[in-house]
């Protein structure tokens, strides 16, 4: 009955890609100057970066670098490491079976294990969608002084933003995502120049782990919050799809080549996303653990510090750009993952503004309740909780895509070898563990 099942899911799946609209439309040049085949590729992997630098992570580096100064960056610098193991393997999904995560779950797995994956994917999806809605809005009312709700509603009109974009093309909302991802860095690069950091202790401590993170009770738990914010389950739906945007030749060697420029674009973007990470925390510990304020963790608390600790005007403004930009990048790729989840599980194909205005009522409702009763501290609150969802969901996307990513009759010739097996269910394993650590962690801590 599986078997048949299966079959069938292929046939089907086969007939309806993943992102319909949008698949292998983006034109791949045959030259032979590989940097021209290369630049074909570049995007997929810096869709998937925007998710670890989103607001959801700023306050975490914040708390980290005040409290403790350049000692975490290793954890960075790990989880970076972890993230781009797992985005290889969902590329490889994507590219090698030419299905998307949650399309090669459904032909996997019975019906109710299918849609139990579908309503964590779904719960993953939103909560994250939280964590952006609420940086954006931050960010509008420390620019502009807009109140935190209006801001949450200003925040939804980026659907339209995607549709117009993408309507004219995949690479054209590529770009602009791109723009913005260029905006956080060159910003970050500037306050990170203005705050003259220890540079012998920052490459230090991006290389070498501390032993206080396991003696001191306090660290180990910013690490692990580093950690468990990392890997995203939307980001590997996501990449397993939006990869198949390029046309490259659906054979053997085709394959190769995509792997090999896909996984060139991943590795670089998301090395990009481990600076911007690691600027906000280098900023953190120069800025506020140098100067005694060890106890900045509020996104607003960082905004008011920075202009007067650094001595420079536009150091805050600067920040809250920053963190606009990185709201606003981070709802458009959560919200193509919503509809890449919704289709790839349920096969329900609804237009694209429909099912946008879905993932965005998700996220943007609970949002305006708990910000007209509580404010920003509510609105702190709740950044906390998405995250906390998150990790529990986090376990549910890895361990099948390591499942399919390792099976031959799925994979062929392209299928795990033992020794990627085993490196890859270690991270997983990893991960969920210390998943599981924060989450009762944070239960009981409150």
């Amino acid at each position: 009955m599986q078997t048949a099942r299966s079959a069938e899911s292929v046939s089907a799946a086969s007939d309806r890609p993943s992102m319909p609209d949008m698949h292998a439309s983006v034109r791949l040049t045959s030259s032979p100057q590989f940097w021209r085949r290369m630049l074909g590729f570049i995007g997929p992997g810096f869709l998937v970066s925007v998710g670890y630098m989103d607001p959801g992570n700023w306050a975490t580096d914040l708390a980290a670098g005040s409290h403790y100064g350049y000692t975490l960056l290793f954890v960075i610098m790990v989880s970076n490491l972890m993230a781009i193991l797992l985005q290889s393997l969902s590329l490889k999904l994507g590219i090698v079976t030419g299905r998307d995560l949650a399309q090669a779950c459904r032909e996997r797995y019975s019906k109710p294990v299918s849609v139990a994956l579908w309503l964590f994917a779904e719960i993953a999806i939103a909560a994250c969608d939280l964590a952006e809605v609420i940086g954006s809005a931050i960010a509008l009312q420390l620019l502009f002084g807009i109140p935190l709700i209006a801001g949450v509603i200003i925040t939804s009109l980026d659907v339209l933003m995607i549709l117009l974009l993408e309507n004219r093309g995949f690479r054209y909302l590529e770009a602009f995502v791109i723009v913005l991802i260029g905006t956080i860095a060159t910003l970050f690069a500037i306050e990170t120049f203005l705050s003259r950091p220890a540079w012998h202790s920052v490459f230090f401590h991006l290389v070498v782990p501390s032993s206080s993170m396991v003696t001191n009770p306090a660290m180990l738990y910013i690490a692990i919050s580093i950690l468990g914010a990392t890997v995203m389950p939307h980001n590997l739906y996501l990449h397993s799809s939006i990869v198949q945007t390029r046309d490259y030749e659906r054979t053997p060697w085709g394959k190769r080549e995509a792997l090999r420029f896909a996984n060139i674009d991943s590795a670089v973007a998301l090395t990009f996303a481990l600076f911007v990470n690691a600027a906000i925390l280098i900023v953190a510990a120069a800025v506020f653990h140098r100067s005694g304020h060890t106890q900045v963790a509020e996104i607003e608390d960082a905004y008011k510090l920075l202009t007067p600790l650094l001595g420079f005007g536009g150091a805050s403004l600067m920040f809250a750009l920053a963190l606009l930009a990185s709201g606003q990048n981070s709802t458009i790729t959560g919200t193509l993952a919503g509809q890449i989840v919704m289709e790839g599980f349920l096969e329900i194909r609804l237009p694209s503004w429909l099912r946008r205005l879905i993932t965005r009522s998700a996220a943007i409702i609970p949002t305006v309740i708990v910000t007209a009763f509580y404010g920003t501290r509510g609105t702190s609150n709740l950044l906390i909780l998405s995250q906390v969802i998150l990790s529990m969901q986090l376990s549910f996307a890895v361990f099948p895509l390591v499942a399919l990513t390792s099976d031959r009759r799925k994979m062929g010739e392209f299928s795990n070898k033992r020794w990627l097996i085993a490196l890859s269910y270690s991270v997983a394993v990893f991960i969920a563990g210390l998943n599981g650590w924060l989450l009762i962690a944070t239960f009981r801590s409150h």
